[in-house]
């Protein structure tokens, strides 16, 4: 995250309205704009969350159901077959990449506002000083950043489904 913003850079402040020309409001309803902006940049998180744990579950689900045919279900007669299921779930693996990809990038403008915003009020403690206490995302010892993590979990299972089917097609007895 680029800590280096400039005044307006992202057009965030109405060039015709200043402290001296909106009135004695100014900066409370600046203050209230940001504790909103805030809470909405929560608010997506929140949903980002509720989005990995559908897929997490998804995916769990997948792999049991998996497991339990492999142990259970009918001989695969055709194997060739396999590959029909693997790319409708390799594409909720890309799905789900995608979707933490963009709720990634949706943050980060969020927190580049928030950060603007607290140009305008006396302390910036989202922007710089968390972002500094955690050493910009640099030091894995201090702050390791999530959406790094999380965007391994869908290729990870990718990966996983591309094994158990190579296995699946691959082995005579199943």
């Amino acid at each position: 995250m680029d800590t280096n913003i400039s005044s307006n850079s992202y057009n965030l402040w109405n060039e015709n309205v200043s402290e001296a020309n909106y009135g004695p409001e100014y900066k409370a309803h600046i203050f209230e704009q940001y504790k909103l902006y805030v809470e909405m940049a929560d608010q997506v998180s929140n949903r980002r969350n509720i989005a990995n744990t559908f897929f997490l579950t998804l995916h769990t689900l997948l792999l049991g159901v998996i497991g339990f045919s492999i142990e259970k279900g009918p001989k695969i007669v055709d194997r060739w077959i396999i590959f029909f299921p693997l790319m409708g779930i390799l594409l909720l693996c890309l799905t789900w990449w995608m979707i933490v990809r963009s709720y990634r990038q949706l943050n980060t403008g969020k927190f580049l506002i928030i950060g603007e915003f607290e140009t305008k009020l006396p302390a910036s403690p989202y922007w710089s000083a968390e972002w500094k206490a955690l050493g910009e995302g640099k030091d894995i010892k201090k702050y390791i950043p999530l959406s790094h993590v999380e965007n391994w979990v869908p290729i990870i299972f990718a990966f996983l489904y591309i094994v158990i089917a190579m296995i699946i097609y691959f082995t005579p007895a199943l």
